[in-house]
């Protein structure tokens, strides 16, 4: 392990050497998502474009979007139909959304993920300051947050300069906003999981809040809009008669939560929590690895099921809505028919969408497998292998609980679209279960890494967001064939209207199988906690 030493004294002490240790880190983790976020903001204007490539028809999409409360619920309502204005109200929600899971994770990777493992007791024991973690978790926030500040920034300084500056900064004030919440968060919690699922639920309140507000209004004024983040986001009006003073909401939200943090990181010891952990029942009643598996993952399958089953219902709901918006427009009927195959413009929307919860599956899997890593890399997988456990049936009740989990999330989200559409489950159902091929691929790889080379372990997470690149704006960009064909999700039938073929469905399974028996073979070669 890498020596830290320090000069000065006090309670920030060491946090230089911290911070380069963190970037050091995360040199993948952090290019990786601040890229695909990146490229998700600057591919819009072309896209948009060629979607709206007249003043007659940007005008007609504003006229639209005013009366349509279910698209509003979904992106927001629009303030401008430049092409920079409509960058920002397709983008910016979803970009924001990006920028604070990048903050959570970076933030309780480095204060709450180290004190579990033991390294920050061993870290503290060296000339570093109560507070220097702490503090160098959300400056290594900060570095992402800002290279996407600056990459959006120059990207979009073509549309307007001012608009492209208000965007960048928007997206990352959304970012370190989330970034304070997560470090509250992992001084109230005891478990790094729970603190990251604490602070996805927060922005997934702050999600329902907007889709609320926005549904209620067309201009962003709802009471509920201002009680979220991401309506502060979209009220900062990039490229609509910018709003600066939404920003001021920004800084002293992240100066509040930041001091908030800081005072409740003083008042505590290393490792502890303001609300521990509740201990099990003295008569343990975990007989197998399966059903300790499932007791650390059940939280977790809850949480996606409950997402997933909302986002059924959403876009479910939405679906007639959005073929009408869709109108005469053949560009973009081409877009959602490559998203969704060539049949009628609803179920092209529905397997657009389908398959857009298939895309997000791909987050949950890895972290599912990603668990395994994180169980080995603490110690606590140690203490079970030292015990009547072999190692493949201790991965093993943690692949299934992913994998099967994953199979779960999918027929919850179909029934979520049956609630939402109001029609027959049997076709959404194939819509959703065909997605699991690609879904245990992008497992299957994460599994490969962890078994093979459990320091590449976490690139798992690089490969998720290039599939989730691919599938989101892949189509959009009119992107090759041969390009999109390198994710998994690209070989699939478009259900519901589309033919099976149960070629590529086989393939990708037995892929998918092959992928988790190299990677469990590693497993039970290399040494357990080796690196």
């Amino acid at each position: 392990m890498t020596t830290l030493t320090a000069r000065g004294t006090g309670q920030l002490a060491g946090t230089g050497v911290l911070v380069r240790f963190a970037l050091r880190r995360d040199r993948v983790m952090i290019p990786v998502w601040t890229a695909v976020n990146t490229l998700m903001v600057l591919s819009m204007p072309n896209s948009l474009k060629g979607l709206y490539g007249t003043d007659a028809e940007r005008a007609d999409l504003m006229r639209q979007m005013t009366t349509n409360s279910s698209m509003r619920a979904l992106v927001g309502p629009v303030f401008d139909d430049s092409l920079g204005a409509l960058t920002a109200w397709r983008a910016g929600v979803y970009a924001g959304a990006l920028a604070a899971v990048t903050s959570l994770l970076i933030v309780v990777r480095h204060t709450r993920d180290e004190e579990e493992s033991g390294r920050q007791e061993l870290i503290a024991s060296g000339m570093v300051g109560r507070r220097a973690s702490l503090t160098s978790a959300l400056l290594t926030a900060a570095v992402a947050n800002a290279a996407l500040a600056l990459l959006v920034t120059a990207g979009l300084a073509g549309h307007g300069t001012a608009g492209a500056l208000a965007l960048g900064l928007g997206l990352a004030a959304v970012g370190m906003l989330f970034a304070t919440t997560a470090a509250i968060v992992a001084q109230l919690t005891e478990s790094a999981r729970l603190a990251r699922g604490l602070t996805a639920a927060v922005l997934g309140a702050a999600f329902v809040l907007r889709a609320a507000g926005d549904s209620a209004t067309d201009d962003g004024s709802s009471l509920l809009t201002w009680l979220s983040p991401l309506g502060w986001l979209e009220n900062l009006r990039a490229f609509a008669d910018e709003r600066w003073w939404v920003l001021l909401l920004f800084a002293a939200a992240i100066a509040v939560q930041g001091l908030l943090a800081y005072e409740l990181a003083g008042r505590r010891d290393v490792g502890m929590s303001f609300l521990p952990t509740r201990p099990g029942p003295a008569a343990g009643r975990l007989g197998t690895a399966g059903a300790l598996a499932w007791r650390l993952h059940r939280g977790s399958v809850l949480g996606w099921s409950v997402a997933f089953f909302l986002a059924g219902v959403v876009y479910g709901g939405m679906t007639e809505s959005a073929a009408d918006l869709v109108g005469d427009n053949e560009r973009a009927r081409e877009v959602i028919e490559r998203m969704g195959g060539q049949s009628a413009i609803t179920e092209a929307f529905l397997s657009a969408m389908v398959g857009m919860l298939g895309l997000v599956a791909s987050l949950y899997i890895v972290a599912s497998v990603l668990r395994l890593h994180g169980e080995e890399t603490s110690g606590r997988a140690e203490p079970v292998l030292a015990n009547a456990v072999g190692r493949l049936r201790w991965a093993a009740g943690h692949l299934v609980v992913a994998f099967g989990g994953a199979a779960l999330i999918m027929l919850v989200g179909a029934l979520g679209f049956t609630a939402g559409y109001g029609k027959d489950l049997g076709p959404l159902l194939a819509a959703a279960l065909v997605q699991l091929p690609a879904i245990w691929v992008t497992g299957g790889l994460a599994v490969l890494l962890h078994g093979l080379t459990p320091r590449l372990a976490p690139a798992a997470w690089g490969v998720a967001g290039a599939v989730l690149l691919l599938g989101w704006i892949g189509p959009a960009l009119d992107v090759p064939r041969s390009v999109l064909d390198l994710s998994p999700y690209g070989h699939l039938p478009k259900l519901p209207g589309g033919e099976m073929s149960w070629t590529p469905v086989a393939a990708l399974t037995a892929l998918a199988a092959l992928l988790v028996t190299a990677g469990l073979a590693g497993l039970r070669r290399r040494d357990v906690t080796s690196s």
